[in-house]
């Protein structure tokens, strides 16, 4: 239902390095995602996996190659265009919008203001108390909270395919076993095909499919078993300069 072909994005000389005339962050990606799985991105950091992700979403513009959704060419496409085709997309850093109210954001998203439905949203990502909707959603709210809102908004919108980018950024270890548990409710009920980029293992784990990038490459495809001795070699880890050993990893180990 998503075929990249021959995905390439470049940025010009003055981001690259070494005096280059341009440097290439996605060299040819060539993937189908199937309707209703779930994908798993992973990789070294810089390795191209957000960049991947919002070129999908049309934040970047590829600057080769074709997009098909649904068989239909996105390549082009603006990202409001991308959204209305049903792609959605969740950021690292979830937006805060100040004035306005989840239950603003979530009537915009689910296309009613139906107080029932609007609970029965709310409820499935965790929240139970009605006073919620009339919450800001400003800098007072906790990152879990705010991931909370941006997976209801998402879920609001019923999207054909839902990207998100490291979900599990500023939030609680707690709330990643809910989260992981409600993305994959969402694929078994509404066919929602799903990309999540991330080093947790949680989501490395529950994914039907992982991709391993590298140098705007995909290096690996297949299960986290398969990915383990990729994984495991430090010339693909982004946390050398960083790690404190397998007792207090920050990644997927």
């Amino acid at each position: 239902m998503l075929e990249l072909k021959d995905i390439y994005f470049t940025v010009p000389g003055e981001e690259a390095e070494n005096g280059a005339a341009e440097k290439t962050i996605l060299n040819g990606i060539n993937f189908t995602f199937e309707k209703g799985k779930f994908y798993a991105i992973t990789g070294p950091n810089g390795g191209g996996k957000t960049t991947l992700a919002k070129t999908i979403m049309g934040i970047n513009q590829a600057t080769g190659g074709q997009i098909l959704y649904n068989g239909k060419e996105i390549t082009d496409m603006t990202i409001t265009d991308r959204a209305r085709e049903g792609i959605a997309y969740g950021f690292q850093q979830s937006a805060r919008f100040k004035g306005v109210t989840f239950r603003d954001l979530l009537a915009i998203a689910a296309g009613t203001e139906d107080e029932g439905q609007l609970m029965d949203i709310l409820a499935r990502v965790g929240f139970c108390s009605l006073d919620f909707l009339d919450k800001p959603v400003d800098a007072k709210l906790s990152g879990g909270e705010i991931k909370k809102i941006e997976l209801a908004t998402t879920i609001a919108r019923n999207p054909g395919l839902a990207i998100y980018d490291e979900p599990d950024t500023g939030i609680d270890l707690w709330t990643i076993a809910p989260m992981v548990s409600l993305i994959k409710r969402q694929i078994t009920d509404k066919g929602t095909t799903t990309i999540v980029v991330s080093h947790n293992k949680a989501f490395l784990e529950a994914a039907d499919c992982l991709l391993l990038i590298k140098k705007g490459e995909i290096e690996f495809t297949g299960d986290l078993e398969g990915a383990m001795p990729l994984l495991s070699d430090l010339s693909v880890c982004g946390y050398g300069n960083v790690c404190e050993g397998d007792i207090d990893a920050r990644c997927y180990r």
